[in-house]
């Protein structure tokens, strides 16, 4: 089964109109600066088709924006006094479009690591600890014999000159 393509300018203008809703009311100023952020970045990787950067900068962005909305909803989800002349019923719309926004990024992250995969992004992240990989390009074969028919000297003494005295 093949993963249907998404292209990133639907992905950005969902999160977009979802962010726009979302924090009609309730959330602080912080959600939309990080969220607008991270679909700046968006807009950066569709601007610029070739770049694997731009991909993964956004695609590290919607991570982030996962963990920050998850603490902003935890910490100030409730009728909010900020507005209250506009009634509860718009609390709801916009608690429920910044939650199906949270919901959608796990979804949109999928879609974004396939687009850095096209874009010929690694399929690993390297953190710096050593792995076992099944390249084997960095080994020498040992069928070749080219090394072996040369006269190889372990100790790294010429050949006509006298041991020297040891040393004990």
């Amino acid at each position: 089964m093949e993963i249907p393509a998404i292209n990133l300018k639907a992905i950005v203008l969902v999160h977009w109109l979802l962010t726009v809703w979302g924090c009609m009311v309730w959330l602080p100023k912080s959600f939309p600066w990080g969220n607008f952020s991270v679909l700046a970045v968006g807009v950066w990787a569709i601007a610029q088709r070739d770049s694997v950067d731009a991909v993964l900068m956004f695609l590290i962005g919607m991570v982030m924006t996962i963990l920050t909305d998850i603490i902003h909803f935890s910490l100030f989800y409730g009728p909010s006094n900020f507005a209250p002349e506009m009634g509860h019923d718009v609390f709801r719309f916009s608690a429920g479009m910044a939650i199906l926004n949270l919901l959608l990024k796990p979804v949109s992250c999928f879609f974004v690591y396939q687009m850095y995969r096209e874009r010929g992004g690694e399929y690993n992240f390297n953190f710096g600890f050593p792995t076992v990989t099944r390249e084997r390009a960095a080994y020498q074969s040992i069928d070749n014999q080219e090394e072996s028919s040369r006269q190889v000297n372990p100790f790294n003494q010429a050949q006509d000159s006298k041991p020297g005295p040891r040393s004990y």
